[in-house]
């Protein structure tokens, strides 16, 4: 297994690899501009830079830890994870009730859905106008689009998993005299969770897009506030090393997300196979 998993690895290795290469190969030729696009080395060396600032080679320094925490990436990461953490709890939070009652009653959807329908296609990137006018500049009008984006995937996952629980098992429990409170609670909810689940992991995957693009308005801190800084001074090997850092912060949730899920639903891959 482990041989398999280390092979998988080393071969969804060999495009980036290969990309790299011919990226250094053609900056070392001189076939690109490098204020245009620097060279991977020159990208790479901008990032510990990003990442370890001045005063990591100060000797007066008093520890390793002094300097770390203070470094520009380091800052500008728990700046945008913090942002995602606290739009991803309000939005799913508000989405996960009403996605339930919406999925369990009838009444309530054909209530709520058309509102939904005409909302959920609005990009979160459309509100930020009315963000900025609402609460002005700094986290909370960042906070506010994050939960936006999070709060669709969850309310649509959640009301489609609901709804579309398999006929037989609440046929089953209706016949063995299952309440509607029992049926909710021990049948479509847990049949559900699949669907919530999966709408979790889009929901935190679409609010870490929308942090990067609202910190490039409204605050002065964050991954997406440094990549607007850098090309307002033309600093391209900056801009690149924050995108580095963007894709890193992004597989790092989705794996994370990802091992949760199938941690929660070992019981559904076990009905599976």
């Amino acid at each position: 297994m482990a041989a398999f998993k280390w092979r998988d690895i080393a071969t969804g290795l060999i495009v980036p690899v290969a990309l790299v290469a011919l990226w250094q190969t053609a900056s070392s030729l001189g076939w690109v501009n490098a204020h245009v696009l620097p060279s991977p080395l020159a990208v790479v060396q901008r990032w510990f830079t990003y990442l370890l600032p001045s005063a990591a080679f100060d000797p007066s320094a008093s520890s390793w830890l002094a300097w770390a925490v203070s470094g520009e990436l380091i800052v500008d990461s728990l700046g945008s994870m913090g942002r995602v953490a606290s739009g991803f709890l309000i939005g799913a939070g508000l989405a996960l009730p009403i996605g339930l009652l919406m999925g369990a009653s009838n009444r309530i959807y054909a209530l709520l859905n058309p509102l939904a329908q005409v909302l959920r296609p609005i990009p979160p990137i459309a509100y930020i106008p009315l963000a900025i006018l609402w609460f002005g500049l700094g986290n909370p009008p960042a906070v506010f689009l994050i939960s936006i984006g999070a709060f669709f995937p969850v309310l649509i996952n959640t009301i489609a998993g609901v709804r579309h629980v398999d006929g037989i098992y609440i046929r089953a429990a209706r016949n063995l005299g299952a309440s509607q409170s029992t049926l909710f609670l021990r049948v479509m909810l847990p049949a559900a969770v699949p669907h919530i689940l999966a709408g979790v992991r889009i929901g935190i995957g679409t609010a870490f897009i929308v942090v990067i693009v609202s910190e490039m308005i409204a605050v002065n801190n964050g991954l997406g506030f440094r990549i607007l800084e850098a090309r307002e001074y033309f600093w391209s090997d900056k801009i690149i090393a924050g995108m580095i850092s963007i894709g890193m912060l992004g597989l790092a949730i989705d794996i994370g997300v990802n091992k949760l899920n199938n941690h929660l639903l070992r019981w559904h891959r076990g009905l599976e196979h």
